[in-house]
């Protein structure tokens, strides 16, 4: 942490040691915006559901963002503060300071940043660097970034630095090349073909230390001090239709995640599309083999990740559809999804007055086909090639499956209402690391319905059930939710564990909530009790412990 303090105060007094005029120069004109968020939880101990004491009482994550800017000059800040962080965030957060600044320049042809900077190169599959505050996910890269565009429709792009580790830097180097080059922007300028094609690819490497690990079989491994992972993709594209599609391979990288094998990594991902009006389907497909790409061999968590492997899933927002989320699998998955969305007439039996909404989403993953190198019994063993896998093999079952179609119809000006069904297969042992527990299929059904009292006023009442004969069993939830526009909301809700095996935590959830928005400020309070879970996003996920108590929201920007 002394370190990020060091840092920033040298920045700052950089900025502000130049001469007198020219700073004057940068300061006059410019504009100052940000924002700000706290989120704050008082706890009680409530051993029913497994939500035990807190000797702080009450944890609090809070972040505020600081933007500067004049012309084609920028610079800003973030400091955060973790005292101690929410329960189901990593408690090396805990602490506060200043872990992410910069200062960017451009013009025409440059731009040029120094200090910390997110960065993805195509789809994220070499290089990705985001935050994700709900996981408390940051791999924000540290060092210099250069962003060169040398003529119309040539976009390169390079990075060093080192990544985020809480409020250290972890111990490699990562460097990086991207190019992007859209083919009709460089030879049809006057745009007389219709078919526009891009293409592109990039190169990223890492650094640390040689070093030499023993492994549990006794072999003393020498793991390679540089590794380099490459990338070459192109996007398709023809009025509503459009085709995209990606290709990564990693040098071997041995590592805890893939058992310290040798062998290189690749991953694969297509994407078609087709839209026109009232009719768009989408399907993608994804293999991946091998790929996890960190700063540092020996980390096992989400962090320090130098790439992005993304999942075919659809991401679910309500709770019960949301409560078995798939999880990434980076040594090894084959992923299918596609999606349809049809709208019905207006005028029509089934479209009646607005028309009708209807999503329709598959998608499945499955582990590759591993097998034994020849002469070995077992794969994945430490200090060997590892084991072999025919590219377009499904393995024989399935980590993840979701069915699901969403049907929404408005039937007059105040009163809509929104249907879907959802059929999963959820692979507890393998996704959640619970050997020996049985995979999970779950029935989802879902109503949503919301009639507008008056041109201010909503009432939203939300039924939810989860079937399954597996882990804890059938769920329940009701919601209730009045909206005074634009001011408040309260809401309330239940869950209920009704189908648990375990007849002694058949439990009850319950919420109340109630917010108040004025301008770009927006309060919220809650309380009541969290059930333990995971949350994901993206195929990233942080586990959430069970909980019960008050928390207040506060977010406000500039």
């Amino acid at each position: 942490m002394k370190t990020i303090y060091r840092f920033a105060v040298a920045a700052v007094a950089v900025f502000f040691s130049f001469h007198s005029t020219y700073a004057q120069g940068i300061l006059e004109g410019g504009r100052v915006s940000g924002n700000f968020q706290l989120d704050a939880q008082v706890y009680r101990a409530d051993s029913a559901i497994g939500a035990f004491e807190v000797e702080e009482k009450m944890r609090m994550n809070s972040f505020a963002n600081l933007l500067y800017t004049n012309g084609n000059f920028s610079a800003g800040m973030r400091f955060e503060s973790y005292l101690n962080p929410l329960l189901g965030f990593d408690e090396r957060y805990k602490g506060s300071g200043v872990p992410y600044w910069f200062g960017s320049w451009r013009n025409e042809q440059f731009e040029i940043t120094v200090g910390h900077f997110y960065e993805q190169f195509g789809s994220g599959m070499v290089l990705r660097s985001y935050e994700e505050r709900n996981l408390g996910y940051d791999n924000t890269i540290r060092g210099a970034k250069v962003k060169f565009s040398p003529a119309q429709g040539v976009v390169l792009k390079g990075l060093i630095g080192t990544q985020r580790f809480f409020w250290e830097q972890g111990p490699g180097i990562v460097r990086g090349l991207d190019g992007d080059f859209a083919l009709n922007d460089i030879f049809d300028k006057e745009g007389k073909l219709k078919t526009r094609l891009t293409i592109g690819g990039s190169f990223v490497s890492k650094y640390q230390p040689l070093e030499e690990i023993l492994v549990e079989n006794g072999d003393l491994l020498v793991l390679p001090a540089n590794v380099g992972a490459w990338a070459a993709r192109f996007n398709l594209s023809n009025g509503g239709f459009s085709l995209d599609g990606e290709y990564a391979n990693k040098m071997n990288d041995p590592s805890s995640i893939n058992n310290y094998i040798y062998k290189n990594g690749e991953s694969l991902l297509l994407q078609a599309s087709y839209s026109t009006r009232g009719f768009g389907a989408i399907v993608s497909a994804k293999r991946t083999d091998n790929m996890s790409f960190k700063s540092k061999r020996t980390e096992t968590g989400n962090t320090l990740d130098i790439n992005y492997l993304p999942a075919l899933t659809r991401q679910h927002a309500y709770s019960l559809s949301a409560m078995y989320p798939y999880a990434r699998q980076p040594n090894g998955e084959m992923a299918l999804q596609g999606q349809i969305n049809y709208k019905i007439k207006k005028g029509t039996l089934l479209g009646g007055k607005y028309g009708t909404d209807i999503a329709v989403n598959y998608s499945r993953v499955t582990p590759i086909k591993k097998n034994a190198l020849s002469g070995d019994t077992l794969t994945d063993v430490a200090g060997t090639l590892g084991y072999e896998s025919p590219f377009f093999a499904f393995g024989d079952s399935a980590y993840f499956s979701d069915f699901n179609i969403e049907v929404q119809h408005k039937f007059n000006k105040n009163f809509k209402l929104l249907v879907s069904y959802l059929n999963l297969t959820y692979d507890i042992a393998v996704i959640e690391g619970h050997p020996g527990e049985e995979v999970v299929k779950a029935n989802i059904f879902i109503v949503d319905g919301t009639y507008k009292l008056t041109e201010k006023q909503a009432i939203k009442v939300e039924y939810q059930h989860l079937f399954t004969k597996q882990d804890e069993g059938e769920w329940l939830q009701f919601l209730v939710e009045y909206t005074f526009a634009p001011k408040w909301y309260f809401t309330i809700s239940d869950q209920y564990n009704y189908g648990n095996p375990d007849k002694d935590r058949r439990f009850h959830y319950p919420t109340l909530s109630a917010g108040y928005t004025r301008g770009s400020n927006r309060l919220s309070v809650t309380y009541g009790k969290q059930r333990e879970g995971i949350v994901c996003v993206g195929g990233v996920c942080r586990n959430v412990p069970a909980s019960n108590g008050l928390t207040i929201t506060l977010t406000s920007s500039f």
